[in-house]
């Protein structure tokens, strides 16, 4: 079994730990536990540093717990947030809770009968019948007001940082997720919780009051905020988050996201979301630094975390769509391109619409390029372009100016993709 410490450390994946921490785990099989909100029914790649730190807690020999936080979800946690987030009610956050649970499936073995096996546990399930009065007398009398005060997540907002201050149910926050750690302390054997360094004062009140209440010793592990060299941040696009699940980012957005990062995050993001070891990172880092213009660390991260995430196939899928703009021998590619898929390699491109009708009966390709759509400024000049070879509909040459372009030609049974020279793409939509 490889050392959780030393494999955390050498990638970069350690910002805070608790004393003790590293001998307890050399000491016994050791349960952990890492929080998800369930805000959605997808993680996004901003959850998958944390993820990475169960996988690698289980290959290690210990027992991870993953907690989605049905309870906590339902008030909103103050760290790094400059306002208080939308709640939500328990019939969202179970669908929630099992759509997270198949995607980490992926990660981390549930299934199995090891003793390190992981868990799903839902903090709605030990909350929801513990009463306010109950809550003030077993939970509040133990943490004083001064220790919850002072955390940083809680001086933030009151210091100017929130538009409408620091409510009571959000101050109340830190007290809940030491409950968890409680909980699973007395009913779980967890001695270990993790997280991103933005719970680093979270965690810390579930450790003091364990040992307030029952003079029991915990521990803590934070794993640093995951950035961008040029200060940037990590994971979001143009249009919002990169999820891990198909029907928000597709397979080939995802894999794009991938390849598209700088030279100085792809090496430190093949530490952190991937298994490769670190004598395979380095010969990486040596090709890569022998011919940059290859980028063998973006396609070689690009193709682990998409294979991870999703799968071979849909790894391969994305590597031959993305060739489709570069290639003229495309077509039985572009061909099996899903309708989703499709989009995104072409997303941006010029769009025009045509009466689908008129694929029926077959339209003029000088028609179709000149008259239904304005790929081109006059028929003339798509004549003279069709006949110097400078014309392709779905990737595939056209020669003759008095070709005629039928229903069969209807990719998905909807889009034509024209392209006139080498770089200028149009997609024509059949409505």
């Amino acid at each position: 079994m490889k050392n959780f410490i030393e494999e955390l450390t050498w990638r970069g994946m350690i910002h805070t730990m608790m004393p003790g921490t590293e001998e307890q785990l050399a000491k016994e099989m050791t349960t952990a536990y890492l929080g998800i909100d369930p805000t959605a029914d997808s993680l996004h790649i901003g959850h998958l540093c944390g993820v990475m730190m169960l996988r690698h807690f289980q290959r290690c020999g210990h027992k991870p717990l993953a907690l989605v936080g049905g309870a906590t979800g339902m008030i909103g946690d103050p760290s790094g947030k400059s306002a208080e987030r939308n709640l939500l009610d328990e019939q969202t956050l179970r669908h929630n809770q099992e759509a997270i649970k198949r995607q980490l499936a992926k990660f981390l073995d549930f299934d199995s009968d090891a003793p390190n096996r992981a868990e799903l546990v839902n903090n709605y399930d030990w909350t929801k019948d513990i009463s306010f009065l109950d809550f003030a007398r077993e939970i509040g009398k133990h943490i004083t007001v001064n220790y919850m005060m002072a955390k940083e997540s809680v001086q933030k907002r009151l210091n100017g940082e929130a538009r409408d201050g620091l409510s009571f149910t959000e101050f109340t926050y830190q007290l809940l997720q030491g409950f968890d750690f409680l909980h699973l302390y007395q009913h779980k054997g967890c001695k270990l919780q993790l997280g991103g360094s933005d719970q680093w004062g979270n965690i810390t009140t579930g450790s003091e009051l364990i040992r307030r209440k029952l003079g029991g010793e915990v521990f803590a592990l934070t794993c640093p905020l995951i950035t961008k060299a040029d200060g940037g941040k990590f994971g979001k696009t143009e249009s919002g988050n990169v999820w891990l699940d198909p029907r928000y980012t597709s397979p080939y957005k995802f894999y794009q996201f991938w390849l598209n990062v700088s030279d100085a995050d792809a090496e430190k993001y093949l530490k952190i979301f991937t298994f490769l070891s670190k004598e395979e990172i380095e010969d990486l880092v040596r090709e890569h630094n022998s011919d940059p213009g290859q980028r063998p660390l973006q396609k070689r991260l690009a193709k682990e975390v998409t294979t991870m995430v999703h799968s071979e196939a849909d790894y391969l899928a994305a590597v031959e769509a993305s060739q489709i703009l570069f290639s003229n021998k495309a077509q039985d590619a572009l061909r099996n391109l899903d309708e989703k898929t499709l989009l995104d390699v072409f997303e941006g491109v010029p769009q025009f619409q045509v009466d689908k009708s008129k694929f029926e009966v077959g339209i003029p390709v000088l028609d179709l390029l000149a008259s239904e759509t304005s790929v081109f400024p006059s028929k003339g000049e798509a004549r003279k372009m069709i006949q110097g070879g400078g014309v392709s509909i779905n990737k595939e040459k056209i020669s003759d100016p008095a070709a005629v372009i039928g229903p069969d030609a209807l990719l998905n049974g909807k889009y034509i993709l024209a392209q006139r020279g080498k770089k200028n793409y149009y997609l024509i939509i059949a409505d």
